[in-house]
C-alpha cells in the first residue's frame, strides 16, 4: 500500500522495496552503469551527481496534485546490496498507475525482475487506490514483457513512443 506522503516499503520472497532516497545515488550509479541497460530505452548511465539530481526531484514528488510519483530501489535480502528499482506514476483520479523496473546486468538472470514487478503490482493493487496497471515496452524487448506478463499485464494492441502498451485491470 501507499500513501498520499510517498511510497511504503514493501517486499518479496528475496527483495526488500524501499522508498527512494537521494543518499542511493552512489550506489545505484553502479548498479546502473552497464549502458546496455539502455538499449530499448535509451540514453546512457548517468553518474553519482545526476542520480542525486534526479532522485532528489522523483523524492519530492510529481508538482501535479492529482499524480503521485512512487520510486522503490530493490535491495536483494541478506546480500546488503541494491540490484535494481521499481517505480509507479499514479493517477490518482483515474486510479491508474504505469509502472517501469529495471534491474542491474549484475544481477540479472536471477528472477529479481519478475519477483519485483509481481511485488509491486500487488502492492499497489493492495487496498484499491490503483485499479489499473500499465506499462510500455519496446517490441523487441522480450524479457520485459515476460515480466510483465509474470505480473499479470496483457499485451495490448495500443502504442505509445514506440512502445506497446501492457495493462491489467483489477476486477
Amino acid at each position: 500500500m501507499t500513501t498520499d506522503h510517498g511510497p511504503m516499503p514493501f517486499s518479496t520472497q528475496r527483495l526488500d522495496a524501499l522508498p527512494l532516497r537521494v543518499a542511493h545515488a552512489d550506489e545505484m550509479a553502479a548498479v546502473l552503469s552497464d549502458p546496455a541497460l539502455h538499449t530499448f530505452t535509451g540514453g546512457a548511465p548517468l553518474d553519482a551527481d545526476a542520480l542525486r539530481a534526479r532522485y532528489a526531484r522523483q523524492s519530492a514528488g510529481s508538482p501535479d496534485p492529482a499524480e503521485r510519483w512512487w520510486n522503490w530501489v530493490l535491495a536483494v535480502r541478506g546480500d546488503d546490496c541494491l540490484a535494481g528499482y521499481v517505480q509507479a506514476t499514479v493517477n490518482v483520479p483515474e486510479a491508474r498507475a504505469e509502472i517501469a523496473w529495471v534491474i542491474g546486468s549484475g544481477w540479472q538472470g536471477r528472477g529479481y525482475a519478475k519477483e519485483a514487478a509481481v511485488g509491486l503490482v500487488a502492492h499497489l493493487l493492495d487496498g484499491g487506490a490503483v485499479r489499473t496497471v500499465v506499462a510500455h515496452i519496446h517490441p523487441d524487448h522480450a524479457a520485459s514483457a515476460a515480466v510483465a506478463a509474470a505480473a499479470g499485464l496483457v499485451r495490448t494492441d495500443e502504442w505509445e513512443d514506440g512502445e506497446v502498451r501492457w495493462r491489467l485491470d483489477a476486477r
